[in-house]
């Protein structure tokens, strides 16, 4: 399913530190993941996942690292930071009171 970028906007960020929590991963990685994890429902692009990256590198919260075990290409590595990890139990704790409104909003809805 096709979303769109507005109402995914807010949430690409979270879904990134989420996955980076699990394990650091460098970009591909992270898109098949991300694929993975929610039965093909979020498919991202790399094209929107690295600039993202650079983003959350920027703010703190994660830190890339060249991976030089590899003997292919050299890759970079995103780890979560601790102050990314507050920011995503922050995130959380936000998702699932939006969650929680939305549904009671969207019950009543079906209802009328």
């Amino acid at each position: 399913m096709r979303f769109d970028r507005e109402l995914l906007k807010g949430t690409t960020e979270t879904f990134l530190l989420a996955a980076l929590a699990e394990s650091p991963c460098h970009g591909y990685q992270l898109v098949e993941q991300l694929k993975r994890r929610s039965d093909g429902i979020f498919e991202l692009g790399e094209g929107t996942v690295y600039p993202l990256l650079y983003k959350l590198e920027a703010k703190g919260w994660i830190k890339g690292q060249w991976d030089s075990d590899t003997a292919l290409r050299r890759r970079r590595v995103y780890r979560i930071t601790p102050r990314g990890r507050r920011q995503l139990a922050q995130r959380t704790r936000q998702w699932e009171e939006l969650v929680r409104g939305m549904t009671l909003i969207l019950k009543g809805a079906a209802h009328a």
